[in-house]
């Protein structure tokens, strides 16, 4: 735990250098403040709450990387690699098979349309970065997401995910805008037989308005004929993922909940991604764009009528909890999103008869989380004293469930068996409702780089945190390894001129 106010590091917005930061509480809030000796003050808010932010603080833990792929030279963020600093491994990989889009959108991490040049890897250099992402110590990389740019737009695509499949991901999922997937259900069919598992789906509400805002043209319709196409192919692993700015859709949180959980059948999620500020921007419209998870997790409980209330969300990383106790209980590493708590915060609601419960009415994860905490202090005691006592608490864990039923029998599935498909059915049995808030030149701030566990793969057999390589890293990378549009548009001549 870090008490208020604590000295990190960031970045000036202007020209990037690492410069010193200091978190502070003001007003109920959290904010970040920072000097750079040449392009001056910078504020920002950082968290939207001071008290959800000390709620969370007892979640930050460390993970472990036992291979690194770069040394430690420069510091952080410029080693990225992984390097030795860095304190988690890879929970989610992506892989950018393409900077090409069928929009342009102006809130977009990537555009060929606007850097003027085509990135691609080729499928041998895909298949290296799979290979890498899958050498991961102490835990294989267990999902990946190929994203872009639009991935649809790349021809080989169902190839990529079958080859994906072939390196043992055991959770595949494209990150897209849906536009040819509304087009063509015998699409989906393709991506879903080639081993497609879930569709991180572009979407910003339930009107008209953020989508011509955010996206240039009315996509809402086309947003639906995705679930119906969906619904068709029995594809049934749909994530919503809205980018959420303030004024812009901030009034549709409970609306696109209600869209979920009206598509239980398909929809497995929703994730609001609280916007990043990709460009220079002045303070006033820094302060009218800026939302943040606390934020949401307000608007989620005002707009569902108080049934998601703000205390129903936990931090991604309280279930590295889980994880450990679930590692020492197989005898194997497990998966740990051991990433900083103010990352993400999430909850898990059930939908019984079209009415929602939120998890924490069946079980009191404090508690149980508490709990487990015990079972891994018991385990790493290494004796049979240890591991005799952690089972009885293991078994005793269960007095923490409020109500009896699915939940309880999914967590224990996932306890004795050891297979990753009880994970499966425990998100088949929910909608996850959730928020990453990835950052920005502005709220930079470099403790939780150093946990990040979403990471690129990249051809030269780096792996790069999200936030490193969006900030900093992304352009250097796709200009070494690019052309220019006018080239790739002769090698391509049959591709549309519009999947640019």
């Amino acid at each position: 735990m870090m008490p208020l106010p604590y000295m990190t590091q960031s970045l000036c917005p202007e020209c990037l250098k690492v410069i010193p930061a200091e978190i502070k509480a003001e007003n109920g809030k959290v904010v970040i403040e920072k000097e750079c000796s040449e392009h001056g003050f910078y504020k920002d808010t950082y968290w939207g709450s001071e008290e959800d932010f000390l709620r969370v603080e007892k979640w930050w833990c460390d993970g472990r990387l036992d291979n690194p792929r770069t040394e430690t030279n420069k510091g952080c963020p410029q080693d990225c690699g992984l390097c030795p600093e860095h304190k988690s491994h890879t929970g989610l990989a992506l892989i950018d098979v393409t900077n090409r889009c069928n929009l342009s959108c102006p809130i977009c991490f990537a555009n060929a349309r606007s850097s003027g040049y085509v990135y691609e890897p080729t499928l041998e250099e895909i298949r290296g970065i799979l290979e890498n992402l899958r050498a991961n110590e102490p835990v294989p990389a267990p999902a990946v997401q190929f994203a872009g740019g639009e991935p649809t737009v790349r021809k080989e695509l169902p190839e990529i995910i079958s080859m994906a499949k072939e390196f043992g991901f055991k959770n595949i999922e494209i990150a897209s805008n849906g536009l040819k997937i509304a087009e063509s259900s015998d699409y989906l069919a393709k991506l879903s037989e080639a081993g497609l598992s879930t569709i991180y789906f572009q979407f910003d509400g339930i009107t008209p308005e953020p989508y011509i805002a955010a996206r240039g043209k009315d996509l809402f319709p086309l947003k639906k004929k995705v679930i119906e196409n969906a619904r068709k192919v029995g594809f049934d692993s749909i994530v919503l993922v809205p980018t959420l700015v303030r004024g812009l859709n901030d009034a549709q949180v409970g609306g696109i909940i209600d869209f979920a959980v009206q598509n239980v059948d398909v929809v497995r999620g929703v994730i609001f991604q609280p916007v990043s500020i990709t460009g220079r921007i002045d303070r006033e419209k820094l302060d009218e764009m800026r939302i943040t998870i606390p934020d949401l997790m307000r608007l989620a409980e005002e707009q569902t009528g108080g049934t998601i209330k703000a205390k129903d969300w936990y931090p991604v990383s309280s279930v590295a909890t889980f994880s450990k106790a679930l590692g020492h209980y197989r005898g194997e590493p497990a998966v740990e999103f051991t990433c900083s708590p103010h990352c993400g915060m999430a909850t898990y609601i059930f939908v019984e008869e079209g009415e929602i419960q939120p998890i924490t009415e069946f079980v009191n994860i404090d508690k149980f989380f508490g709990t487990l905490e015990g079972i891994n202090k018991d385990y790493e005691r290494n004796s049979r004293y240890g591991r005799i006592k952690a089972k009885l608490r293991l078994f005793f864990s269960l007095r923490h469930f409020k109500k009896k039923g699915r939940v309880i029998k999914l967590v224990r599935n996932i306890m004795n068996k050891h297979s990753y498909d009880e994970l499966g059915e425990f998100s088949r049995s929910s909608i996850l409702i959730g928020a990453m808030h990835f950052m920005d030149p502005y709220n930079y701030d470099l403790q939780r780089v150093s946990h990040c566990v979403i990471h690129y793969g990249i051809p030269d057999g780096r792996i790069i945190p999200f936030c490193a390589y969006n900030t900093l890293h992304r352009e250097s990378v796709e200009k070494e390894l690019s052309i220019p549009i006018s080239e790739w548009r002769k090698r391509n001549a049959q591709t549309a001129k519009a999947e640019i």
